[in-house]
């Protein structure tokens, strides 16, 4: 698979997931926009056998090399960042990590059960962040149960590997300026806000300014019957050049941390 078709398939099944992705998508177009992504983020585990290391190998593959590190102390994550060495336009690549000895030994025997029950192949594969859940079906209860300890554990138990978001690059879009006018455009279409932070994270003064909607709600069918879990969501960045007059092309901890919770079961209202 070359490299445009496994971002295509990246991005159909992501709005699989995330409907209103490809709704705002095509309200952007119909303003007359051409839509460019920014970024796509990660999810995983820091298990040596689906970590950082293991996912980002197809993208370095396709050309990326990795550029900046980041630490999410309350949330026990790390995650890097990749960019294309050759291609400005090709989308940042953000892979984050839940570190695992940092959380209960309860987590950790979840973790290492669901992936001691997978058959270890479909690790070593490169498109490993295509195919989705490749666990048995979740259980509500263990959902339940990492849910308490962590909204990310319990997010990644039920969804596996996929892109958790694609975002918009707000400096590309041609109908508007800021992503205060972006802001506005998706509440007035309905769109709910992640107000977690203040709903634009970041500044011009950190060069970065971000913001993004709330995860979409899907039915999920658990081994105990169906419930409204929370999916994937759309994000929007505005970026600011340097002092050297480039655009700044990487992330701040703290915007990132809050864009996380978009996710939150408990942010959704019913």
């Amino acid at each position: 698979m070359n490299t445009t078709d496994f971002f295509n398939e990246l991005w159909k099944q992501y709005t699989t997931k995330a409907p209103s992705a490809q709704k705002v998508k095509s309200l952007f177009e119909e303003e007359g926009n051409t839509v460019f992504n920014d970024h796509i983020a990660i999810r995983t585990f820091n298990d040596p056998r689906i970590n950082i290391d293991v996912l980002s190998r197809v993208f370095i593959k396709m050309g990326y090399v990795s550029k900046g590190e980041y630490r999410f102390e309350a949330k026990k994550l790390y995650a890097k960042h990749f960019e294309h060495q050759e291609d400005p336009n090709a989308p940042k690549i953000f892979i984050s990590q839940l570190l695992l000895e940092e959380c209960s030994v309860q987590l950790q025997n979840i973790v290492k059960l669901l992936l001691d029950g997978v058959d270890q192949e479909v690790f070593l594969q490169d498109d490993l962040i295509l195919k989705g859940r490749v666990w048995k079906t979740p259980s509500h209860a263990t959902y339940t149960t990492l849910l308490e300890e962590s909204e990310y554990a319990a997010w990644m138990y039920v969804n596996g590997f996929c892109s958790n978001h694609f975002t918009v690059d707000v400096n590309k879009l041609s109908s508007f300026d800021t992503l205060e006018q972006v802001n506005h455009f998706l509440k007035d279409n309905g769109f709910q806000m992640n107000t977690s932070g203040g709903e634009i994270k970041g500044s011009a003064d950190q060069l970065l300014e971000q913001s993004s909607i709330l995860a979409d709600k899907i039915e999920f069918e658990f081994e105990e019957g169906k419930q409204n879990i929370t999916s994937c969501y759309y994000e929007f960045a505005y970026r600011y050049p340097k002092q050297d007059g480039t655009l700044f092309t990487g992330f701040i901890a703290n915007s990132a941390d809050k864009i996380f919770e978009s996710t939150d079961m408990l942010l959704q209202k019913s």
